[in-house]
């Protein structure tokens, strides 16, 4: 199946405009499910009323429902919102997972664990082994090695 292509505009979806090119009035246009057909409710009825202009239906197998009745279009648009919902309710969790982990990781930051290693580095290196060698043996990254030795 082809990628979408990117244009100024947005995502095109070609086999998606090529299949709503081509149906014919009496023709029912077939989806698995309606996370792969709609990215909103807004572009569900859009493609709705596409199909109907054209005297075709569309049936999304995992509904069970036929756009062919007013029932039908009532629960694409009920499911549409839903999904939307959901979409936007994952994304919210999102945020809040990644402002989190920046929170943790800030902490992590300003309390370094080398400062329990700190003696260890200075001692080490009284002894002439080379910073390299001081974080080989530590465990810990060259880097904190002259953090230690410079403070």
């Amino acid at each position: 199946m082809a990628q979408p292509n990117r244009s100024p505009v947005g995502w095109q979806r070609v086999r998606l405009e090529a299949a709503l090119d081509f149906i014919r009035e009496g023709d029912t246009l077939v989806v698995t499910r309606l996370c792969r057909l709609a990215r909103s409710t807004a572009h569900l009825l859009q493609i709705l009323d596409r199909v109907k202009g054209k005297g075709a239906g569309l049936n999304i197998l995992n509904l069970g429902a036929d756009s062919g009745s007013p029932t039908g279009k009532l629960i694409y648009t009920v499911i549409g919102a839903i999904a939307r919902f959901e979409r936007e309710l994952m994304l919210e969790r999102q945020q809040e997972g990644v402002a989190k982990a920046k929170a943790e990781r800030n902490t992590k930051a300003e309390s370094p664990p080398t400062g329990l290693k700190s003696g260890e580095v200075k001692a080490l290196k009284a002894d002439g082994v080379r910073p390299v060698e001081i974080a080989r043996r530590l465990g810990i990254g060259r880097a904190s090695v002259y953090r230690v030795l410079a403070a």
